[in-house]
């Protein structure tokens, strides 16, 4: 059995919401690493009820199995983030993103300015101590995989659907991604939204720090939360942090209206 035969909900797999009309805004929800769509279907539902479209997908090697997920890479993930922003045709699009999302949203900004207007980063990994990063370097060249990363949550009635342990091929490929990011930091220059957990198991403070030192954007607000852990849009928080998402991307949408 798949991850997503595991629930009923089909938004694991990849969702879309639109408006009739296409709204001037649109936004990209990209999920995290060895998570599901699912994990950030609140988040993506708010926007759309607040009037934006919505483009939620499944990134490859995620929904299935472990297995599925250690022969993805990172230019996999990159190029399925791609095409789903080519399937906003707003004339104003932002990227939303969590964990590895959070990273994708950034190298989305670093690559393709013209089309990402605006960025959401919730508890962006982009890189770890550099002790935990050669670790992870080394023991992914001859180890299968180690305990599961998911599911940090500080509520303990809140579950997130992911793989029971962490592909560790894979998250070696993801630590290229984090790479090739954080060279090209000073390539964004789009308004930025950062929200944090001031405790992450998972992803440390120095990521988000790594992040707001090295953009170039002018427009940047950081908010941290002291009720959740790493899953930030699943977890007691989650109220806030889409309330706070949903008044930055309106404030980019209608620039010239007061924020709500």
């Amino acid at each position: 059995m798949t991850l997503a035969e595991r629930t009923p909900d089909e938004r694991v797999r990849g969702f879309s919401r639109r408006h009739a009309g296409r709204p001037r805004t649109g936004v990209l929800v990209l999920h995290g690493f060895t998570a599901t769509p699912l994990s950030v279907a609140g988040w993506a539902e708010e926007f759309h009820a607040a009037g934006f479209d919505v483009e939620v997908p499944l990134l490859p090697g995620h929904g299935t199995t472990v297995a599925d997920c250690d022969r993805s890479t990172w230019d996999d993930w990159l190029s399925a983030a791609g095409a789903a922003l080519d399937r906003l045709g707003n004339e104003v699009v932002l990227v939303a993103g969590i964990s590895m999302g959070g990273c994708l949203a950034l190298r989305l900004a670093e690559l393709r300015p013209g089309r990402v207007h605006g960025l959401v980063l919730a508890n962006p990994a982009v890189g770890l101590a550099p002790w935990k990063e050669l670790v992870v370097a080394t023991l992914g060249r001859v180890l299968p995989g180690w305990p599961a990363i998911a599911g940090d949550l500080n509520d303990p009635g809140a579950e997130v659907l992911a793989y029971d342990r962490t592909p560790l091929r894979a998250l070696v490929s993801q630590s290229s991604g984090w790479r090739r990011t954080r060279e090209d930091l000073a390539l964004v220059h789009q308004p930025l939204l950062l929200l944090r957990s001031r405790v992450d198991h998972v992803v440390p403070a120095l990521s988000s720090k790594l992040v707001l030192a090295g953009v170039s954007s002018d427009d940047v607000t950081e908010v941290v939360y002291a009720n959740s852990f790493h899953e930030l849009t699943s977890d007691r928080d989650a109220p806030a942090v889409f309330a706070a998402s949903v008044r930055f991307a309106r404030r980019l949408a209608h620039p010239s209206e007061p924020a709500r």
